[in-house]
């Protein structure tokens, strides 16, 4: 592993750290893969924070629309195997449909270009209100016509995929479940993932929470109803280890993989373009993809009764990362797209030397904490409290020993500056100073603030 690897790999959980603080979140779990190998697994935070129960790595969550990454890759080993083709149109599998919802073809599907309603006429099973639709609940549904003509738009479907479980039901002649947990789950060698709730007595669960509003207070949300029809679409529980492993597996370059490269690149190939997202994003089979800055990415998110959870693989990179939250208001998704940025900024810096190793840790004011990140030739000065940390992030340009200069830090700061690193007896550094700013380490800035203002 790269040296500039292992030192981003030390400071993301760090930064996690002070995030869950920071906006006071139940739980987190992040998984870091590096060339199909797991080399990052830290838990945050609590399973049930009414119980306050301790979340660890092992602990399972929903993780909803990962799902449809799982039914893709079923429909691709399919077609591997010879048993269907992207263009064959659903009515070939399902009879009942509705003559505009006959013609649409597995691609479309699985492309969420086939113009189907997205959850139905109530879509109370994500607030919790009613059960998930059955088989004989979604059959009706795709009997009625389709919103939007097909091809016409990415316009995101759970009945879709409900449908293209259905197809998987109908080729194989055996459950959904029972033929994806043999021919995708075991083969993947995923031994925390299971199709659908429920899950044994005995495995460790991750309850969801809700946000903190309009009560004031979490609430507890038990997560462990049956999704039924919507399996394929959003049934699957799971780790981020399995996550970050079957993610990594889909990259056309990996060399193990229950798919093969050639319908690993149809799968992440970019269909459809999201003009309307956050961030510009495409949609491929089952997969999501996008790019921050020059790093291109695919993966997929989801979104359960208070859990929110998101997978990344860097492409080209043989780098997969995968965070799970179980809150409504969770931030898997800016988490992951801070994680990417951390990774970034350690690759183009380089790992510490001689002169900068020292200037390194968390260190707090008044105002907040501020992280010493170390490069090859150069400190930079990062802020945990943001989700990207190397915004506006400073550069310390180190003149000799515990001395350097604030060079490019914003006009507002105090570029030109001196920085400089206070010694106690033992050697160990006990004070930075940026310009005219005294930081202390946590514990000795509690005490301060105690001192002066009480609490």
């Amino acid at each position: 592993m790269d040296a500039w690897l292992k030192a981003a790999l030390n400071y993301i959980p760090q930064w996690l750290d002070y995030q869950m603080r920071l906006f006071e979140q139940p739980g987190c779990v992040i998984a870091v893969v590096h060339k199909g190998r797991l080399v990052l697994e830290q838990a945050f935070g609590y399973a049930d924070a009414t119980r306050r129960s301790k979340l660890t790595p092992r602990h399972r969550f929903r993780v909803a629309s990962h799902s449809k990454s799982f039914a893709a890759a079923a429909i691709m080993k399919l077609r591997q195997d010879n048993q269907l083709r992207l263009d064959d149109p659903l009515g070939q599998y399902l009879d009942g449909l509705h003559p505009d919802v006959a013609p649409a073809t597995l691609n479309q599907l699985l492309s969420h270009s086939a113009g189907l309603i997205r959850d139905g006429h109530d879509a109370g099973q994500w607030q919790d209100r009613r059960p998930f639709a059955n088989t004989e609940e979604l059959r009706t549904a795709l009997a009625e016509p389709p919103v939007l003509p097909g091809s016409s738009q990415l316009k995101y479907s759970n009945h879709g995929y409900g449908a293209i479980g259905l197809v998987i039901e109908a080729v194989t002649g055996e459950p959904y479940a029972d033929w994806v947990t043999r021919e995708i789950i075991r083969p993947a060698k995923l031994l925390e993932s299971q199709t659908d709730a429920p899950i044994a007595r005995n495995v460790p669960f991750a309850r969801g929470h809700s946000g903190r509003l309009p009560l004031g207070r979490r609430v507890t949300i038990p997560v462990d109803n049956r999704t039924h029809a919507l399996a394929p679409a959003t049934g699957l529980i799971s780790t981020a280890g399995d996550l970050a492993r079957f993610f990594a597996s889909l990259d056309p370059a990996a060399r193990h993989s229950v798919l093969s490269p050639a319908s690993r690149r149809e799968m992440i190939r970019r269909q459809w373009h999201d003009p309307h997202g956050l961030q510009p994003s495409y949609y491929g089979l089952g997969i999501m993809s996008g790019e921050i800055d020059d790093w291109d990415w695919f993966g997929h998110g989801g979104g359960f009764q208070g859990c929110l959870t998101r997978t990344f693989t860097l492409t080209g990179r043989d780098l997969a990362v995968s965070i799970l939250t179980n809150a409504a208001d969770g931030y898997s998704g800016v988490w992951g797209d801070g994680v990417i940025r951390i990774l970034q900024n350690f690759s183009a810096g380089g790992k510490a030397g001689a002169r900068t190793r020292d200037w390194t840790g968390r260190w707090w004011s008044l105002w907040g904490a501020v992280d010493l990140v170390p490069y090859a030739d150069h400190v930079r000065v990062a802020s945990p409290g943001h989700l990207n940390p190397f915004t506006m992030a400073g550069k310390i340009d180190i003149t000799g020993r515990d001395q350097g200069v604030m060079g490019a830090f914003s006009a507002f700061a105090s570029p030109g500056e001196s920085a400089r690193l206070i010694r106690g007896g033992d050697g160990k550094v006990r004070e930075v100073w940026l310009g005219g700013n005294k930081f202390l380490p946590e514990a000795r800035a509690v005490a301060e603030l105690q001192r002066k203002y009480g609490g």
